[in-house]
């Protein structure tokens, strides 16, 4: 089955799916965008995401591109017609097509792109393997708040990674904290069993899983904190984990040359873990 796109208004067949060579976000990376998860064919946290998109929008002046009920058609559409169970739908917004000039332009249409692609459910393997990470220097802008497709910084990261035959890179800055991962929030177990996950701040994503797992830890009842914590914390953790909308709960067994534990996922990852895919399951009726 051809996979299908919405651009700017149309449904058009994957392959055939383009933008203008003036649009900002092509040429500025002027925009911002979304990965909403999909389980068993219903959107996860789409509310969520979607005020997400909003301020991202907002924080740049960007004007929405249209009312949310139409792009919760448009999403659910591009869900429909890709026929997608499992899997994620991505959608990027920009300033639009205009002569190319670093200034806002006095006249430009929100460009809007959604497509989507299959991927199979959380795997439970992960949980006997977990997987390493490294460690990189934080050398992005200062408004890792907003969802930008201006992530240049977290490419050459994740590719530092996977160089390394790691899973994800972790970013520290100059004062030795743990900000986030490349693609993902960074969480660690102390060795008093605390849960500890980055205070929101400027330095980082407000990622939605990582919302909706600590809501997901208190009900659990788990000892919890949002402050920073360093890598060498990171390194002599009980327990280290990264979560996103594509990672879910993921365990992380080492970090450089450093063992977390005892080298195998721990028991928090593990309920976090499972109490997430039962969350992921009921979905999110909201679009």
């Amino acid at each position: 089955m051809a996979r299908i796109a919405y651009v700017n208004g149309r449904y058009v067949p994957h392959r055939e799916a383009a933008v203008h060579v003036e649009d900002r976000g092509y040429q500025f990376a002027d925009g911002v965008y979304e990965v909403i998860a999909v389980r068993a064919g219903r959107f996860v946290d789409a509310g969520p995401h979607l005020d997400r998109l909003d301020r991202s929008l907002g924080e740049l002046r960007i004007a929405p591109p249209m009312e949310r009920t139409a792009l919760h058609h448009v999403l659910n559409e591009v869900r429909r017609r890709n026929r997608i169970e499992n899997g994620i739908v991505y959608l990027q917004a920009t300033r639009g097509v205009a002569r190319r000039d670093h200034p806002f332009p006095a006249e430009a249409d929100t460009a809007l792109v959604v497509t989507g692609s299959r991927k199979p459910p959380p795997n439970p393997g992960i949980l006997e393997t977990g997987v390493d990470a490294v460690s990189v220097p934080d050398n992005r802008w200062k408004r890792c708040d907003i969802k930008s497709v201006s992530l240049l910084p977290n490419i050459l990261a994740k590719q530092t990674a996977r160089e390394a035959g790691a899973y994800e890179a972790v970013f520290v800055d100059e004062q030795g904290f743990v900000t986030e991962g490349s693609s993902t929030n960074v969480w660690i177990v102390t060795s008093g069993g605390e849960l500890l996950t980055r205070e929101l701040d400027h330095g980082i994503l407000a990622g939605v899983t990582r919302g909706t797992v600590v809501k997901l830890a208190e009900s659990l009842g788990l000892s919890f904190a949002e402050r920073r914590f360093t890598i060498e914390e990171a390194r002599r953790a009980r327990e280290a984990f990264v979560t996103s909308a594509t990672s879910y709960v993921t365990p992380v067994v080492r970090i450089d040359e450093s063992t977390i534990g005892n080298g195998k996922p721990g028991s928090t990852a593990h309920a976090l873990f499972e109490v997430y895919a039962r969350y992921m399951e009921r979905g999110d009726a909201a679009a």
